[in-house]
């Protein structure tokens, strides 16, 4: 079980790191970008829950086997997202936060939204702002974005890939 968790954990959490470092460092602001690059690089739990239970686990996975070495591939791969943006953050884009924030009031004011919302806006990113000044808080809200994409995959894997006996051996006679 470790194996599968530690080789698809790192697999998933490379490519979800150099995919999200991509679609940033491109300037891509499409948020739907960023989460199908999510999908694409934590289908690997499912592909790590298959390769435990057809590999490891002759060819058996209950509901909460196949949960666990989803959730274990999801926290190694979460984690290395989490590295990947603490690199980049801290080393590349120091004023990320400011961007971001005048880029998202930008297209508020764009979108001629009333000054009222406009203030919450501001006020809410402020808070942001704060927030970030902490590593903890970066951290943790880093996890936030990618924990419930890599938990809802690893409940998908682990109730499309349950099997309680092992499927019956094909014979030649079979197979005609």
């Amino acid at each position: 079980m470790r194996k599968s968790i530690l080789v698809f954990g790192l697999i998933s959490g490379l490519l979800v790191g150099v995919l999200s470092n991509i679609t940033i460092w491109m300037h891509t602001e499409n948020v739907w970008l960023g989460y199908a690059v999510m999908v694409v690089a934590f289908a690997f739990i499912y592909v790590g829950v298959r390769n435990y239970r057809d590999r490891f686990n002759d060819g058996r996975l209950t509901f909460a086997q196949g949960l666990k070495v989803g959730l274990g591939i999801s926290l190694i791969g979460a984690t290395l997202y989490v590295l990947f943006w603490l690199v980049d953050f801290y080393v590349f884009m120091p004023d990320f936060m400011d961007k971001y924030s005048a880029h998202i009031l930008e297209e508020a004011k764009k979108s001629g939204v009333s000054a009222e919302a406009l203030a919450r806006k501001t006020a809410e990113l402020d808070n942001m702002k704060d927030m970030y000044k902490s590593p903890v808080w970066v951290i943790l809200m880093t996890y936030m974005e990618v924990l419930p994409v890599t938990i809802v995959i690893s409940l998908l894997s682990a109730l499309l890939l349950r099997r309680r006996r092992n499927p019956p051996l094909q014979t030649a006679s079979s197979m005609l």
